[in-house]
């Protein structure tokens, strides 16, 4: 077989094959092994549970695919509510003469990533559409982990005085595919920061129990996911444009193609706002792990302008951070 039928989605002999042959093959355990209707785990205390649905286009990019993508964004969402990621379920819509070759790609990363990750894919769906109801893959994850931190960093609870950090620089993933998807080339390459964060939580959680927020600034970039934690919490956030770590290749691309980095994608960074007398230890936190290399301090929680991001320019100046209006970069994730 060497592409995808519609017999595959069916749910009969051709189904059962098909699972097996591919799905079980890189995604395997004992618990998707018994195939009934649901999966039985054991989580002790307080879970975190998160799902999300990959349409990225193209399926395949540097530093990654959306099979891979899935494992990663998922696991990401669970480990900012200071939880161990755990368990994967995934459903994958597949339409009719997609490659078997690019699926199978895409499973294997996925397994990969899962691997990598730490967590079991213990549940999953599969689905084949006729040829133009879908658009090749489509796939969704549920996660679920168990909570480390008490209480649970939250987008409620940045306080005034608090600092902000990030892992590592801003903009990568979102340029990454727009340059594919476009055939642009820059005079640096531009790699996606795709990767699982799980275990950098768990290092920063160990040296700096009470983080007031973790959250990862996808869709919409740096600017978009600051402001919705102002608002959430009701305080002023004020960012300093020079501290925040911006990519040279992602920053020349931008420059470029008229763009701007703090609203691009990211799909292996972290925002975490913490007590300005955890700020030290937070930052070696995040600097001891390869993930968090590049790891700043890029601002202050305050109380002036409650909702609201403010942008402290090189010159000295402030000005209005606010939200991304529609839509810059269709099919990031």
């Amino acid at each position: 077989m060497d592409k995808v039928l519609l017999d595959y989605g069916s749910g009969g002999r051709a189904s059962h094959r098909f699972v097996n042959d591919l799905f079980f093959r890189h995604l395997g355990n004992e618990i998707l092994a018994r195939m009934d209707d649901a999966a039985v785990l054991s989580l002790g205390g307080q879970v975190a549970m998160s799902t999300d649905s990959f349409v990225v286009d193209p399926i395949f990019f540097p530093g990654g695919d959306i099979g891979s993508l899935a494992v990663h964004g998922t696991v990401n969402d669970v480990a900012m509510m200071g939880a161990r990621p755990l368990y994967l379920t995934c459903g994958f819509i597949l339409e009719e003469g997609l490659p078997m070759a690019d699926l199978e790609r895409v499973v294997a990363s996925m397994g990969e990533a899962a691997r990598k990750a730490g967590v079991r894919i213990v549940a999953g769906d599969t689905k084949v559409v006729p040829r133009g109801a879908a658009d090749k893959i489509f796939i969704n994850t549920t996660g679920l982990g168990e909570i480390m931190a008490d209480p649970a960093p939250a987008g409620h609870r940045a306080a005034v005085g608090d600092v902000v950090l990030v892992s590592g620089s801003m903009g990568d993933h979102g340029l990454a595919i727009l340059s594919t998807r476009q055939g642009l080339s820059f005079e640096s390459p531009v790699v996606s920061d795709s990767a699982a964060l799980g275990g950098l939580v768990a290092r920063l959680l160990a040296a700096v129990p009470d983080v007031h927020v973790l959250r990862d600034p996808t869709r919409g970039g740096l600017a978009t996911t600051i402001n919705e934690i102002a608002g959430q919490s009701g305080v002023g956030i004020e960012l300093i444009e020079a501290a925040i770590p911006v990519d040279p290749a992602v920053a020349g691309g931008c420059a470029v193609l008229g763009l701007d980095p703090l609203y691009l994608a990211n799909e292996g960074k972290c925002i975490c706002i913490v007590p300005e007398a955890s700020k030290e230890a937070a930052l070696a936190a995040l600097r001891a792990d390869p993930l968090g290399a590049g790891a700043a301090v890029i601002g202050t929680v305050v109380a002036d302008h409650p909702g609201k991001v403010a942008l402290v320019t090189p010159l000295g100046g402030k000005r209005l951070l606010g939200m991304l209006e529609g839509e810059q970069l269709p099919r990031i994730c």
